[in-house]
């Protein structure tokens, strides 16, 4: 059976083991080879012909950014998964290697900080295998199925599509499993009180394939939109401060890691901290958000359930929730509050998800009043903004 093959680049022979034995765990994944810097990977490329490079940044002779230089020199297409440092180290760099075309990245395994290797382990077999297996199919090879046991989305069982719901598209295309007879992601039935009315906060929650996923929305979001944009990304402390400065190089508005009591207002982008929930409270006079540290929901801190959650207690109808590509099925639950609560609810399509699991959930559960491209996605923001701009 034709597998993903991975080319892991690391200058410690302890991690490039380590990460090779997790990758192989896996039958439909494979180590095509292994090399100790950038220079060494370029050698090997043409003769691996690897479908995705999990790659260290910080080695000798030829470092993780300088290979991203070269590799975008050469037009090498193959995508890139960063094993970053933690927090203060590793943040700054990261984000330059993802506006230098590095497709998602997830913290080293550190056993000597406590961070757990099983959880590490899932993430990167789940980036491996939706980036490896895109690049496969763009490339005309056939993508392996998912191991069985593996279920689909991260652990999360697929689900059912109820008969008295509204239509919906299901999971399709290479890889989908027949949907079998387990609960609907135990999600209850809502109905919308009233029609969604003039928006006037937006919400997005998002996971895997996040960060270039906004890196494409945010540019093509035009200087006068005047409906405030909060976001949940999950990503690890340390990091949001530096996502957001690297967005707002790319944008035209403000684009800001949240704290506690910011406004929200016009023009501006707020992010959720790392491992830090965000809400929103309505004011008399203004609107602020709350950044807490209270216990993880869905699985997340920050998580996209407690601020759909806020924001359908807060806007209700005057609100539109987002909820994009992502393992899991966080955010999911809440964006059916909105739902109920009248407001806008749109979802990102399978087509263009890196993980149809989080919009997927909410599809099917029959909370989203459509479902869109992400290449459509700035455009139907720059609408609503010219639609309801005018009574923010």
């Amino acid at each position: 059976m034709d597998s993903i093959s991975v080319l892991v680049v690391d200058d410690s022979a302890l991690m490039r083991n380590l990460i090779s034995r997790i990758i192989e765990q896996s039958p439909d994944l494979t180590v095509a080879g292994r090399a100790m810097n950038g220079r060494f990977a370029l050698e090997k490329i043409p003769r691996l012909d690897p479908d995705i490079i999990v790659l260290d940044l910080e080695m000798p002779e030829m470092s993780g950014l300088e290979f991203l230089h070269e590799r975008k020199r050469q037009g090498i297409e193959i995508p890139v998964l960063i094993l970053s440092s933690h927090a203060q180290k590793g943040a700054k760099v990261t984000m330059e290697a993802l506006a230098l075309g590095a497709s998602e990245f997830i913290m080293k395994p550190t056993a000597e900080e406590g961070q757990d290797i099983a959880a590490v382990s899932v993430q990167l077999t789940e980036l491996v295998r939706a980036y490896g297996g895109e690049y496969r199919s763009r490339k005309g090879k056939p993508k392996p199925p998912r191991p069985a046991a593996g279920g689909t989305d991260a652990g999360v069982p697929p689900a059912t599509p109820a008969p008295d719901r509204q239509s919906r598209t299901s999971a399709s295309g290479p890889g989908a499993q027949a949907p079998d007879s387990r609960p609907l992601y135990d999600l209850p039935p809502r109905t919308a009180a009233r029609s969604p009315g003039p928006v006037q906060v937006i919400a997005i929650g998002i996971s895997t394939g996040g960060p270039n996923a906004l890196r494409k929305v945010l540019p093509n979001i035009g200087p006068d939109m005047a409906i405030p944009l909060l976001i949940v990304q999950h990503m690890p402390a340390g990091f949001t401060a530096e996502f957001a400065v690297s967005l707002g190089r790319i944008c035209d508005l403000e684009v800001k890691e949240a704290m506690d009591g910011d406004l929200v207002k016009p023009r501006r982008v707020l992010i959720a901290p790392g491992d830090r929930h965000m809400r929103l409270e309505r004011r008399a006079l203004a609107t602020v958000v709350r950044i807490s540290d209270d216990e993880p929901v869905s699985g997340h801190r920050p998580s996209a359930d407690v601020l759909f959650a806020s924001v359908a207690a807060a806007y209700g109808p005057e609100s539109m929730g987002i909820i994009m590509t992502g393992m899991g099925r966080d955010g999911a639950r809440e964006i059916g509050s909105m739902y109920e609560a009248g407001a806008l609810t749109i979802g990102q399509d399978e087509p263009s998800s890196v993980v149809y699991g989080m919009p997927r959930a909410a599809q099917m559960a029959g909370y989203l009043h459509r479902q869109f491209s992400l290449d459509d996605l700035g455009e139907i923001i720059n609408e609503t903004a010219r639609k309801y701009g005018a009574r923010t």
